[in-house]
C-alpha cells in the first residue's frame, strides 16, 4: 500500500465501551499500525437526545488502557482530544446545502402523522415502503427559497434506476437497489445531521482511506456511496466486520442483552477485588462484555488485543499467541474472516495467562499494587518490606497468576493481621481423622528447625514424613490448611517461608486449638 492510510473509529457517547466495537476499532488501529498512516477517534455525537456526556470518558479510558493512540484531533485535554461530530454543524449544513442548491436534496415538510398513513398504505398493499417527498422533483431554487423561508427536514434525493455496488474488503462485492431506498433524511428541521449524513461529510473532509465497522452498517453503506457522489467525494475503501456472538451461540452480543452476563461468580469476583454490590448495580460498565470489565479483573492491555483480534483475524490455524509487535507485524484485512465469531471466556483467559508470563518481576509487582489497595490490603504507600513481601508472594506465584487481581486471593493469607479459615476447607482437611495428631507431631520438628527457607522445609517434611510412616500429601494439606486458611495458594514450603517461622508456627498451634 503507497498512499498512506487514514482510517478511523467514531463510536456515539450513548453507553460503555463494547468489545465488538473496540475489536473493529482494533483493526482500523492495527491496519494503520502495519502499513503507517493515521488513526482517528471521532465522537459520533449529534444525536443529543441518546447522548450520555458521562459515557465519553470511558471511552477514551478504554483506549487508553489498550494503547490504542489516536494520531489527530483538536488540542485539548491532552496531544490531541478526539474530534465531535456536534462541534461541526457549519461543516454538515454547508454540504447540505450544496445538495440543496443542486436539486439533489429537498425539504420535506409532511408530518410525523403523515409519514405514518403513508407507510401504513404501503403496507396494507404489501408492498415495500420507499419514501419519496412531494418536493423530491420542485424547482431547486424554489426548494432553496422554501427552506430559508421555513427550514424544516431535509432530504437527500435516492436516484432511481440505480444498483449501488460495493466492493467489500471483507464481504466481496454487495449490491443493493436504489429503488428499494427511500429518499433519506440529511438534517432534522432544527438543523443537526444525521449520522449517514455527517459520517460521509467528515470521512470526505478527513480524508478518510479506509472506512472499517459492523456488519450491521452494510445496509448504511449504499446510501452514503451515492452521497459521496452527489458531493464530488473520493470513495472509501469499506470493510464491514462480521459479529461477535455470545459464547456458544449464534446470537450477537448485544449491547441490549447485558445484565444475564454479570453472573454470581462475575459478581463475586469483581466482589473480592473490592466493589459493592450497589457499586456493580450502578456501573454498566462492569460487565464481560465491555473492555472496562477486563482493565478492572487485571487483564493486560496486549492480553485484550490479542484475543479480541483472534475474534475473526487469523494469521494460520496454529498461532493463538501474539505479543503486541508480532500482531503489528502480521495483522492484514485479507486474513479476516467473513464468519461472525464467538465469544470463549475461557480461551480469553488462558490468553491472558500467557500474556502474563511473559512479563518482568518488576512489572508485574506494579500491575498488583492498584488492587491489593483497592480491597484495602495494603495502604497507599506501603513500606519497603511490605513491597519486599508482596514481591516474594508474586514470585512465588509463577504462572499461577493469569491477572492481576489473582494477587488478592494469593496474598490475603499473607497480609492479614489473623487467618482467615474457610469452613470448608477446615471441615475437609483439618477435621479429617487423624489430621489434628499429624499436626501436633509435626509441631515439635517446626519448631527445632534452624533453616526456614523453602528448599529446607520441603526436605525437612519429607524426611520426617518417611521416618513417621506418613504420606506427604497427609501432610501437605492440613498443614496449609492451618497457617492459610485455605486449600489453594502458593507452594506449601513457600508459604511457610513468606510467612516465617514465628508467624507459621504461632498458627499452627491456633489451628490445632480452634479444630
Amino acid at each position: 500500500m503507497t498512499t498512506p492510510i487514514r482510517t478511523r473509529f467514531a463510536p456515539s457517547p450513548t453507553g460503555y465501551l463494547h468489545i465488538g466495537g473496540v475489536r473493529t476499532a482494533m483493526f482500523a488501529w492495527l491496519l494503520v499500525k502495519r502499513h503507517g498512516g493515521q488513526f482517528v477517534l471521532r465522537i459520533d455525537d449529534t444525536d443529543g437526545d441518546r447522548n450520555r456526556p458521562e459515557a465519553l470518558q470511558p471511552i477514551l479510558d478504554g483506549f487508553r488502557f489498550l494503547g490504542m493512540d489516536w494520531d489527530e484531533g483538536p488540542e485539548i485535554g491532552g496531544p490531541y482530544g478526539p474530534y465531535f461530530q456536534s462541534q461541526r454543524g457549519d461543516l454538515y449544513m454547508a454540504a447540505a446545502m450544496k445538495l440543496l442548491e443542486a436539486g439533489l436534496a429537498y425539504p420535506d415538510y409532511l408530518s410525523r402523522e403523515e409519514l405514518d398513513a403513508e407507510k401504513k398504505t404501503a403496507d396494507t398493499a404489501k408492498r415495500a415502503y420507499v419514501h419519496r417527498g412531494p418536493l423530491r422533483d420542485n424547482d431547486p431554487a424554489d426548494n432553496v427559497r422554501r427552506y430559508r423561508e421555513r427550514p424544516t427536514t431535509l432530504r437527500f434525493k435516492i436516484p432511481d434506476g440505480r444498483t449501488i455496488v460495493v466492493d467489500d474488503l471483507i464481504c466481496g462485492q454487495c449490491s443493493q437497489k436504489s429503488d428499494l431506498l427511500g429518499d433519506l433524511v440529511i438534517l432534522r428541521a432544527d438543523g443537526r445531521a444525521l449520522y449517514n449524513f455527517a459520517s460521509v461529510v467528515d470521512d470526505a473532509m478527513m480524508k478518510m482511506t479506509h472506512v472499517l465497522r459492523a456488519r450491521e452498517h452494510l445496509t448504511n453503506t449504499y446510501p452514503q456511496v451515492l452521497i459521496f457522489e452527489a458531493l464530488g467525494y473520493e470513495l472509501p475503501r469499506f470493510g464491514h466486520l462480521p459479529n461477535v456472538n455470545e459464547p456458544n451461540s449464534k446470537k450477537k452480543l448485544s449491547k441490549r442483552d447485558m445484565a444475564k452476563f454479570v453472573t454470581p461468580e462475575i459478581r463475586g469476583k469483581l466482589q473480592a477485588i473490592g466493589y459493592t454490590g450497589e457499586q456493580i448495580e450502578a456501573r454498566d460498565d462492569l460487565n464481560p462484555a465491555t473492555v472496562a470489565f477486563y482493565q478492572e479483573m487485571g487483564y493486560l492491555p496486549d492480553a485484550v488485543l490479542n484475543y479480541l483480534c483472534r475474534l475473526g483475524w487469523s494469521l494460520d490455524d496454529k498461532t493463538e499467541f501474539f505479543p503486541r509487535e508480532l500482531l503489528i507485524a502480521s495483522f492484514g484485512l485479507e486474513r479476516v474472516n467473513d464468519a461472525a465469531a464467538s465469544f470463549d471466556p475461557n480461551k480469553f483467559f488462558w490468553v491472558a495467562g500467557e500474556h502474563m508470563k511473559i512479563q518482568k518481576p518488576a512489572d508485574k509487582l506494579a500491575g498488583c499494587l492498584p488492587f491489593l489497595r483497592k480491597a484495602g490490603m495494603i495502604g497507599d504507600a506501603p513500606d519497603a518490606q511490605t513491597l519486599a513481601k508482596i514481591g516474594t508472594i508474586v514470585a512465588a506465584m509463577g504462572d499461577r497468576m493469569k491477572l492481576f487481581s489473582d494477587i488478592i486471593a494469593y496474598a490475603r493469607p499473607f497480609l492479614a493481621s489473623e487467618v482467615e479459615y474457610d469452613p470448608k476447607a477446615v471441615e475437609k482437611r483439618l477435621k479429617k481423622p487423624g489430621a489434628v495428631e499429624l499436626l501436633q507431631r509435626y509441631l515439635p520438628e517446626l519448631e527445632a528447625a534452624t533453616a526456614f527457607d523453602a528448599p529446607s522445609l520441603d526436605t525437612q517434611m519429607h524426611v520426617w514424613a518417611e521416618a513417621n510412616g506418613v504420606k506427604i500429601g497427609e501432610m501437605v494439606h492440613p498443614v496449609r490448611v492451618a497457617i492459610s486458611g485455605v486449600e489453594v495458594g502458593v507452594s506449601l514450603f513457600e508459604a511457610m517461608a513468606i510467612l516465617g517461622k514465628d508467624t507459621t508456627i504461632a498458627r499452627m498451634k491456633t489451628a490445632i486449638a480452634m479444630v
